[in-house]
């Protein structure tokens, strides 16, 4: 998805969910923070390396080829863009490489989900935000994995776009070109992706990089035939899970507030949505690359709040002013506490259940924890839940 879902949205859907205005900014703010969150920017900041929740594309490029380097990048993409759905999935005749690899393709309403929205309750309005970007990018991202793979990310020429309803459905095969110098051109149905790599762990085959940018589009419907699904149809449509997606945010956000006791999978809170919705479905089924302006126009309509828009700067100078002892406590202190968090939790499922993709498991929970210095300040916090 998007800064316009990310951002706009989510503050329409934090609202709607019962937040303040100030509260609804900082929870958007986090999720579309997450998006931003690189190595380069927490070492400009001295932050916790640890606490990167996405990798730019120079931050790929430069990055090495061992197993290393490998399985950091799957933690980050998995933990936070590509939410595993089955760790325990069988195919039949699949060896154990390739079942790991299946294991994280990513789809909607998993258990990790439930878990991820649980680790937020009682946490920070970031961690909140956190979850809110995590649970989006399970409907756009779904169908794709958070680790490079060619076998399970690839794309050929077989990939429609589809348009109108019914008997008038129209197919429009979509034509992919790798000059990252160009733009996606809508109209004409051109857009940019990477460049196909025969290598299996290229890291030009992570999650949806061979359809470019065009799953995170909220008008897209489209048809493809991935060879995980052994080269049978899969079809997508964009605006109807991306309304999905905001009924289920505000659904989680009441659960985050305890309106709700419980998070359960499959939940939508089309009740609350209801007098929006007509406004919502427009917006997702307008063809054009960017939504923020019609997102924002109705995020003011629904809070009667002027909405800012969102600044990478907004709060690094609180950061950097703070003694250290203290950074824990400001906006992006509490934002790299929660994703470390996150990280965690979604690589020690993933450790768990006999897949090393990842690498090994992070568990700050138990008093015997040793490795990632990063983590330590976890492990502290834990301690302190515990003698309360």
């Amino acid at each position: 998805m998007q800064i316009d879902f990310h951002y706009y949205a989510t503050y329409c859907a934090a609202y709607i969910a019962g937040y303040s205005h100030s509260e609804s900014l900082e929870i958007c703010y986090s999720a579309q923070f997450v998006d931003c969150c690189s190595k380069s920017l927490l070492s400009g900041l001295k932050a916790p390396l640890s606490a990167a929740t996405t990798q730019l594309p120079l931050e790929l490029m430069d990055q090495r080829k061992d197993i290393i380097s490998q399985q950091e990048t799957t933690r980050i993409w998995a933990s936070f863009h590509f939410l595993p759905y089955d760790l325990n999935a069988e195919k039949k005749g699949s060896s154990r490489r390739y079942l790991n690899k299946y294991r994280l393709i990513c789809d909607v309403n998993s258990d990790l989900l439930v878990d991820t929205v649980n680790l937020a309750k009682g946490g920070s309005r970031q961690a909140a935000g956190i979850a809110m970007h995590v649970l989006a990018d399970t409907w756009a991202h779904r169908y794709f994995a958070g680790t490079p793979s060619l076998v399970i990310n690839n794309t050929n020429h077989y990939f429609y776009e589809l348009s109108g309803e019914g008997d008038e459905c129209r197919e429009t095969q979509i034509v992919f070109h790798h000059n990252p110098s160009l733009e996606d051109d809508i109209d004409k149905g051109f857009f940019v992706s990477t460049p196909l790599q025969g290598s299996e762990n290229s890291i030009m085959n992570l999650g949806h990089g061979r359809a470019g940018h065009f799953p995170d589009y909220s008008f897209a419907r489209y048809k493809y035939l991935p060879a995980w699904a052994d080269y049978k149809v899969v079809i997508k449509d964009n605006p109807s899970d991306y309304f999905d997606a905001f009924c289920q945010m505000v659904y989680a956000m009441k659960y985050l507030r305890g309106v709700y006791k419980t998070f359960d999978k499959g939940c939508y809170d089309r009740a609350a949505v209801h007098m929006w919705e007509k406004e919502i479905h427009e917006i997702l089924k307008k063809r054009r690359k960017d939504a923020c302006a019609d997102w924002k126009k109705l995020a003011q309509k629904i809070s009667g709040h002027w909405i800012e828009d969102f600044d990478i700067q907004k709060y690094q100078g609180e950061y950097l002013r703070s003694a250290k002892k203290d950074r824990g406590s400001t906006y992006l202190g509490k934002f790299f506490l929660a994703a470390m968090a996150q990280k965690s939790m979604v690589t020690d499922k993933i450790f768990k259940s006999g897949n090393l993709l990842a690498g090994f498991s992070i568990d700050y929970h138990k008093n015997g924890f040793s490795g990632i210095r990063d983590y330590l300040i976890l492990v502290e916090q834990e301690r302190n839940k515990k003698a309360k």
